[in-house]
């Protein structure tokens, strides 16, 4: 019987935020303002890092790839549903959907583990401010980017090399704007108990792992906080510390809400807004987050369009 309600799926409908199409215009307006302001927001963080000397250190290094792993985040995502909006053809095929879901799992991944290099980072450079040049040094940087490029890369491929393997009922309508896990199992026929398995495994691995990393980190650094004399001091650090926080908390929240509840007691509602603010507004913060709060990147900001206040900064 199971077999008769199992068909050969070529593509998969996402049916996306709303049918009303009175909200669609409003939708396409907001997405666009939004991937442009992301994919230029850390496109300029890039070239202004990569531009300026005095920003060649290893908290500068990690977030320009942080921003650019923002940037091809939001460029897996958000042009799909844009076209979706607009052409009002909302299918994908079972290939695309796939290697969809591979890049947004693979660059997620990436993101929390770029997260956790960010949050060693501070705590070294507060912490053991005297060891800082040793423990930080080019070759551990790159180091720590290569092994969450590969780790991301490898945790990714793995799941949907699994989902692959998949066979899908007669039904094709993903209620989402993207290829996500939790509603691509809900239309499969396969056994997915071994999936389900693999994916808790690395979430773990690639969720609480980091999420200890940071939070061990961090209270490290609170620790060495409280003894500082100096009212500044405190001020800058607990500054830079929680531009890093919010997009900490941000990330692994929705994430966590999305992927860490029982499926039986997961809205599919709660799950598309949860998305929203991880595949979208979360990308939009790290430019003002980074950047506004930021003099050294604000002055790099305008010696790369050479303003001439700069030296005021």
């Amino acid at each position: 019987m199971m077999r008769e309600n199992q068909s050969h799926i070529t593509e998969f409908l996402l049916l996306g935020l709303t049918s009303d199409p009175k909200q669609q215009p409003l939708l396409f307006g907001l997405f666009l303002a939004v991937y442009l302001v992301t994919v230029l927001g850390n496109l300029l963080i890039i070239l202004a890092i990569s531009s300026d000397p005095r920003l060649h250190t290893p908290m500068y290094f990690f977030l320009a790839n942080l921003s650019f792993t923002d940037t091809c985040f939001s460029c897996t995502i958000v042009p799909k549903v844009l076209l979706n909006i607009h052409t009002q053809h909302c299918t994908i095929s079972h290939t695309g959907c796939l290697v969809q879901m591979f890049f947004f799992m693979e660059l997620a991944l990436l993101d929390d583990f770029l997260l956790a290099v960010m949050a060693y980072d501070h705590y070294v450079a507060i912490c053991l401010p005297l060891h800082y040049t040793t423990i930080m040094g080019p070759q551990r940087c790159l180091l720590l980017v290569a092994a969450s490029w590969l780790s991301s890369h490898l945790l990714a491929f793995s799941l949907c090399l699994l989902m692959s393997q998949f066979s899908f009922c007669a039904s094709h309508a993903i209620p989402h704007f993207f290829c996500d896990i939790p509603p691509l199992l809900k239309l499969a026929c396969s056994d997915t108990h071994i999936f389900q398995v693999t994916m808790l495994t690395e979430a773990v691995l690639s969720g609480l792992i980091p999420l200890t990393c940071v939070l061990v980190s961090y209270a490290h650094i609170i620790h060495t906080i409280l003894r500082i004399p100096s009212a500044g001091g405190k001020h800058k650090v607990f500054s830079t510390g929680g531009s890093h926080l919010t997009v900490v908390t941000l990330s692994y929240g929705t994430l966590f809400l999305v992927y860490f509840q029982p499926s039986s007691s997961c809205s599919a509602d709660i799950g598309v807004v949860a998305s929203v603010v991880y595949t979208m507004v979360t990308p939009v913060l790290n430019p003002f987050i980074y950047s506004l709060r930021n003099s050294d990147m604000k002055g790099a900001l305008c010696r790369f369009f050479s303003w001439g206040k700069c030296s005021t900064l």
